[in-house]
């Protein structure tokens, strides 16, 4: 037992982690979803306020939006999912490699409803930040209306100049989102409390039975309302994602403490403000504040989505490498902007894409009303998608009966897929746009992957046992390569056969190293491993020994680093007597084997696209030495 004090403060500075943690989650996780009362109620209001809005039909729109942050955020996130990790990594394609695990027959279902969340994800990630920034500079619009042709340029500005600081990393910038959101947080709830006695009949909201009499009686364009109603949970979807950032009970207090009190006062607000002025509903939460608030509203306003749009950006990274490490996409440049925290990461083909894309859809739409039409789609999707594999992670690894997993989940499904109906009748109005965004990135993760699988298949067939080669080579012989000094390495990804770039250096060079690495390295689902088992080390020779590096899939492929450490267990390994060899390969399109043409093309331009694997491992760029080979693919 320890001494009292001693007790005393280590519970203070497990309280103070712990509400550091939380606050930061404010900034990071809730940001998105803290920006939906922008536009969400505004645009729930349109599909019945041609005839002019009656109080039951604002009473029953807000009683949805509760329920939905109710059911959906409070019941399946924040209780449900902020369970379901891999070793403390929450999103799609954290589930899916912990999911791959355990399931066979269903392990292609399972591939492809992951990379359908995850390319939903990626187009959440372009429409967020154009969306969210529009909303709140639309606001200056209310300040004074000549600033009305000043919001498109505004806009863009802002978000290219968001795009541009990415490489410099959010580490600095970090410590200021959770402050400044939960300063959001409270300005927009203590708005919300004060004009809650506008019309306190806005409290029946509480009652869902208005919500569900709402959808009954209203029909079709109660359905369209729901399309809208969705907004209020977008960003839902970063509560899990970001799940190893901050961990589960930072999440869960941050959310029951401040985040869902001060959306619940904000929408019960605006609908109470409503009621009381009709007029308003064209953009309910701006005319909320007086006069001379609206400029600093505007301003906090635009801060608060400027940190959500950062949030989906940093989230697509992590995702991108995720994929990268679990063999869906080709290698790219990962830049860490953070000596100690390996979550803060750039990548600068990423962000490319998405400031081109994020431009092009401010550019297209040129208001958030537009845009507003073309996002639930992407979110919905990928609820739905995470509701299904989440099914199966119960089942699998909580051991939950199929009764109880059913009983519990086929609600939840129920609910989203009503939700994901009621937004593919806008795909004629802008709906199209993140269908076909999560459609390209699904036909590009699925390309690299079976494109792989084929290569890797096509190129066994004319590999040599590297049981049978080793004494073949070793054998004494007037035709025996010439024995040089120093240390080989030859990077592989099949330990069985013998590296091409080895039987390359001894066609084409006739030599034989003193000793000789066949290296691999291997993406484990888990997104960290254990310094103790990192390594596998086997002695084939005197001359041959093969090297195993396992990396989680949250973890840079530090190769020289590793070997490093491997030295000080026993490994005899100088850098400087040491040479890296690695296989080029020349792809060839065949439209006979394999892939469809189309599909050959595209995995031969991303693979000409992805980096070099010495600089995606870390490999000094003196000591490496590449050896190319035709393969049609």
């Amino acid at each position: 037992m320890g001494h009292p004090a001693e007790q005393h403060a280590a519970e203070k500075t497990s309280k103070q982690s712990l509400f550091a943690l939380a606050l930061g989650s404010v900034g990071v996780v809730y940001g998105d979803i803290g920006t939906s009362p922008l536009y969400a109620f505004r645009e729930a209001l349109k599909p019945v306020a041609a005839d002019g809005v009656t109080q039951g039909e604002i009473i029953g729109i807000i009683s949805l939006m509760i329920w939905t942050l109710t059911v959906i955020v409070t019941l399946k996130y924040v209780l449900l999912l902020l369970r379901a990790d891999n070793d403390g990594e929450g999103g799609t394609l954290s589930l899916l490699a912990l999911l791959t695990k355990s399931v066979n027959g269903q392990r292609a279902f399972l591939m492809i409803l992951g990379l359908v969340g995850a390319a939903l994800f990626l187009g959440d990630a372009m429409i967020t930040p154009a969306l969210s920034v529009m909303s709140a500079v639309e606001g200056l619009k209310l300040v004074t209306p000549r600033l009305d042709s000043a919001v498109l340029p505004i806009s863009v500005v802002i978000l290219i100049a968001l795009f541009a600081i990415q490489s410099k990393g959010t580490g600095m910038v970090a410590r200021f989102f959770g402050p400044i959101t939960a300063l959001w947080f409270i300005v927009m709830g203590l708005c919300g409390l004060m004009h809650i006695a506008d019309d306190l009949t806005i409290l029946k909201a509480f009652n869902p039975w208005y919500a569900i009499e709402f959808v009954m009686r209203e029909g079709f364009a109660g359905v369209v309302v729901l399309g809208a109603v969705f907004l209020t949970v977008t960003g839902a979807e970063a509560l899990y994602a970001d799940l190893g950032h901050f961990g589960r009970r930072p999440i869960q207090y941050a959310w029951f403490l401040l985040v869902f009190p001060a959306l619940l006062l904000n929408y019960l607000g605006q609908g109470a403000f409503v009621l009381q002025t009709p007029e308003a509903m064209g953009n309910p939460f701006f005319l909320m504040f007086p006069q001379w608030a609206l400029l600093p509203v505007v301003i906090l306003a635009t801060a608060a989505t400027i940190i959500a749009s950062q949030a989906v950006i940093t989230g697509a990274f992590s995702l991108v490498r995720q994929a990268i490490h679990l063999g869906y996409m080709p290698r790219m440049q990962i830049l860490f902007t953070s000596e100690t925290n390996t979550g803060q990461i750039f990548l600068p083909s990423v962000n490319t894409l998405l400031l081109v894309g994020v431009i092009t859809l401010v550019l297209g739409f040129e208001s958030s009303d537009a845009l507003a039409t073309a996002y639930g789609i992407s979110v919905t999707g990928a609820m739905v998608v995470t509701t299904l594999m989440a099914f199966e992670f119960v089942r699998l690894k909580w051991k939950w009966p199929q009764t109880v997993a059913i009983a519990t989940l086929a609600p939840l499904l129920a609910i989203e897929v009503i939700f994901l109906g009621a937004n593919l009748l806008k795909i004629h109005d802008g709906g199209w746009v993140p269908a076909m965004l999560a459609a390209g990135f699904t036909i590009v993760m699925w390309t690299w992957k079976r494109g792989t699988a084929i290569l890797f298949e096509k190129t066994r067939r004319i590999d040599v046992p590297l049981d049978a080669f080793v004494p073949m080579v070793e054998k004494k012989s007037d035709h025996a390569p010439v024995s040089v000094p120093g240390i080989a390495i030859f990077l592989t990804s099949d330990p069985e056969t013998a590296p091409a770039a080895l039987l390359h250096n001894i066609k084409h060079n006739h030599v034989l190293h003193e000793k000789n690495v066949i290296l691999t390295i291997r993406t484990v689902n888990k997104p960290r491993v254990a310094m103790d088992e990192r390594f596998k080390v086997e002695k084939i020779s005197e001359r041959f020994t093969t090297i195993e590096l396992r990396f989680g899939f949250m973890e840079s492929h530090n190769v020289s680093q590793a070997l490093a450490y491997l030295r000080k267990t026993g490994f005899k390994f100088d850098i400087m007597s040491t040479s890296f060899y690695l296989g080029r390969r020349k792809l060839v399109p065949d439209a006979e084997s394999g892939m469809p043409m189309w599909q050959d093309r595209l995995y031969i331009a991303m693979a000409n696209a992805a980096t070099d694997p010495s600089d995606y491992f870390h490999l000094p760029a003196n000591r490496v030495v590449e050896l190319g080979s035709h393969v049609i693919i």
